[in-house]
């Protein structure tokens, strides 16, 4: 009969030991030894070796992650640079590793050791892991799993702020526009996340940097000549606009003729999906006070105001 209570489960190895062996196979891997990539047994331990990571964090079906092993797996991980090295050979690994590895480096984001997380003051240290992972987006074959790395490393406050205040930041708005839909996709799930999840972050960025980004926002997504790409930014406006923290972006954006003339063109699309997005924006005109719907407006726009 089987037991009713799941078991701890085992491996060969501490889990302290398999992160120096890991770290160890990727020094090797980075640093192209001559004939690494033939010696199969090597990239092969090195996969297994990844995969014993993550079963030591996430644990099986049979049995749960033990908590005083993930402690040390942790503490020994961001010890000598394992992340780094980690995120850097990513794209040598085959695609079940890349697969393993990007679940590892999102568990190790919620590990708390001694009461606080490792995780993200490593991070700040190495900002330019960063802007590695955001550089993924130019190669189709690690897009995936750097982004979902990126989004995992974004949920502490802090390191969010960093990115959004980085130079590569600027470089969503070219990705959000690639013509790989996956990867254009996922460039739009990290905006999104960037510019909503951490509330007063986001709120002193975009008062910081208003004009550079609205105009790109205006030019090159709001304007653009993808309908996916104007669909997804006038419904991501709303909900920057319409977030209590942004109030004071809110009166300044919609000030602007510039964008009120943006907002009337996105009224004016034959997709009643982009309408109904942008007339939510459009009703903030009005509860800003800033809009006069018997004045100037040529009659289409206003017909269309009372329809919608």
């Amino acid at each position: 009969m089987k037991s009713i209570f799941k078991s701890k489960p085992k491996t060969s190895k501490s889990s302290d030991e398999v992160v120096r062996l890991t770290r160890n196979l990727l020094v090797s891997l980075l640093s192209n030894e001559p004939d690494f990539r033939k010696r199969d047994d090597k990239v092969a331990e090195l996969n297994k070796l990844i995969r014993d990571l993550k079963f030591i964090l996430y644990g099986s079906a049979e049995s749960e992650p033990v908590a005083e092993a993930c402690k040390k797996l942790t503490e020994e991980f961001f010890k000598e640079n394992t992340l780094r090295l980690l995120i850097i050979c990513l794209p040598r690994l085959n695609l079940e590793a890349r697969t393993d590895a990007t679940q590892v480096v999102a568990n190790l984001q919620r590990q708390y050791v001694d009461g606080r997380l490792i995780a993200p003051i490593y991070l700040e240290e190495n900002l330019d892991l960063l802007d590695i992972l955001v550089s993924g987006y130019e190669d189709p074959e690690i897009t995936l799993h750097y982004g979902n790395m990126l989004r995992e490393c974004i949920r502490h406050q802090i390191i969010a702020r960093s990115v959004l205040e980085s130079e590569s930041f600027r470089k969503f708005f070219d990705y959000i526009q690639l013509p790989h839909f996956d990867i254009a996709a996922d460039a739009t799930a990290t905006f999104k996340e960037l510019l909503t999840r951490h509330k007063s972050t986001v709120a002193g960025f975009l008062s910081n940097n208003f004009d550079w980004f609205f105009h790109d926002y205006n030019t090159k997504l709001l304007e653009s000549s993808n309908y996916i790409t104007r669909r997804q930014a006038i419904k991501l406006l709303g909900d920057i606009l319409l977030e209590r923290s942004n109030s004071a972006v809110m009166i300044r954006y919609v000030s602007l003729k510039d964008n009120l003339r943006i907002l009337m063109n996105l009224l004016r699309e034959s997709s009643k999906n982009i309408q109904m997005d942008a007339f939510h924006v459009f009703k903030v005109q009005r509860i800003a006070g800033g809009l006069n719907l018997t004045g100037s407006y040529p009659p289409f726009c206003i017909r269309r105001f009372y329809r919608l």
